[in-house]
């Protein structure tokens, strides 16, 4: 496989059509290496437009999908980031290669241990990572952004409650088979304005709060 090419081509077939057009993500698209954070057996379809297994039941996302959440969340070079669901690391790479710091929070050890080693074979310092459960929202910390790679059925408020003025937020939020991503921005202290971006169908957070359910 002629990797640069499969890599233009990812990006030109796949990305841009999206509506991905942010210079700094295409770039960076081409100067993080995909194939390098996918597992061994699937190198192979690094560059292909569909979710690869991880393991778990968890899955990396699909390039555009990456891409897309990325422009969302217009980071900065000052930006302190929360990711909560490292998995393979690729996007923990894309964020710290923009970001200031990104935390980076992974429930599976085995995953923070593989990612830790990718990311340190690139060079990528800025990042802590965390092996725990984070999926009801993680330390007492403040945030510029923060981004869940896994959905949740209801809208995370935990997670809103932890950014900064000026912070956005981006999850998937909502259950099979119809699903929103959703940026949150806030606006001032306790006020948030939300935006649905696109239809989408990720996996599901692992332990994520779920809606109570009446039985009659």
């Amino acid at each position: 496989m002629d990797i640069e090419q499969a890599r233009f081509n990812m990006i030109e077939q796949q990305i841009r059509p999206w509506e991905v057009l942010d210079a700094t993500v295409l770039d960076l698209l081409y100067k993080v290496p995909r194939e390098d954070f996918v597992p061994p057996a699937y190198r192979g379809l690094a560059f292909a437009d569909l979710e690869i297994p991880l393991g778990h039941g968890q899955t990396m996302w699909p390039p555009k999908l990456e891409a897309r959440a990325l422009q969302a969340l217009s980071l900065k070079e000052t930006d302190a980031v929360l990711e909560i669901g490292t998995g393979s690391g690729y996007m923990t790479a894309l964020l710290a290669s923009v970001a200031h710091h990104v935390y980076s929070v992974e429930i599976f050890q085995e995953f923070s241990h593989a990612a830790a080693h990718k990311l340190a074979t690139h060079g990528i310092s800025n990042v802590t990572l965390e092996v725990g459960d984070g999926a009801r929202s993680w330390d007492a910390g403040s945030y510029d952004a923060i981004i869940l790679t896994g959905s949740v059925p209801l809208h995370p408020l935990d997670f809103e409650a932890q950014l900064k003025p000026g912070g956005r937020l981006l999850a998937v939020v909502g259950e099979e088979p119809v699903m929103q991503a959703i940026l949150t921005t806030c606006v001032t202290p306790g006020v948030y304005r939300r935006t649905s971006l696109f239809e989408t169908c990720i996996p599901p957070l692992i332990n994520a709060p779920q809606p109570e359910h009446f039985h009659f």
